[in-house]
């Protein structure tokens, strides 16, 4: 059965790109059922409107709590029997409303080789501590701050003179590698959470 997912994405929509392109490549195995967007004119919006996917968009001002618009998306999840939640740029806290029913089914990208640098401005938090390597870590979400299990990591050499800028040209091309990749592991089946580790089975029994 193929794994449905909801991607959730506040800003340009690289890594929600990088997931429809690895689906019509076959590179990756899964249903992009839904777009969970928090800001009507991000240009995610209009990518995912192109792909085909619908959006569920919203103003969060709209509403009386954080708690109030999760219920809302839980719903329409649950209605779309979506089986994986992938964070991609989705710049708002979540909270148990929809970390507890998926958790171990809800995924975020962070541009750093965490538990290093955790929060916003990754990549500055690393040129700033003067680190010679850093990364991106896909990890489960627990509800704390990009604290839950990791599934994958890449490092990324930073070179003298590396600014934000340029830095970030390198981190988001492995985000838009890994992610994908890491989705596909998922949808056959080969992650497995106990605890704070996380195994990545070569093969899965039939």
């Amino acid at each position: 059965m193929t794994l449905r997912i909801a991607v959730f994405a506040s800003g340009q929509g690289s890594n929600f790109q990088a997931i429809v392109d690895a689906v019509q490549e076959k590179k990756l195995d899964v249903s992009i059922e839904l777009l969970v967007c928090d800001k009507p004119l991000a240009p995610v919006v209009a990518r995912a409107e192109q792909a085909g996917v619908e959006a569920f968009v919203f103003k969060p001002k709209n509403y009386a709590s954080r708690e109030a618009y999760e219920k809302e998306i839980l719903a329409i999840m649950q209605q779309k029997q979506i089986d994986l939640v992938v964070l991609a740029g989705y710049m708002r806290i979540i909270t148990p409303i929809l970390v507890e029913p998926y958790y171990g089914r809800m995924l975020n990208v962070h541009p750093s080789m965490l538990p290093s640098f955790p929060g916003v401005n990754a990549l500055g938090q690393a040129l700033d501590y003067g680190v010679k390597v850093t990364g991106v870590t896909v990890h489960f979400v627990d509800g704390g701050l990009d604290s839950g299990p990791i599934v994958a990591q890449q490092a990324v050499i930073i070179e003298d003179g590396d600014t934000e800028e340029s830095l970030a040209v390198r981190i988001h091309a492995i985000e838009q590698q890994l992610y994908p990749e890491v989705i596909q592991w998922i949808a056959e089946g080969r992650v497995q959470i106990e605890g704070r580790h996380v195994k990545v089975v070569q093969n899965v029994q039939p």
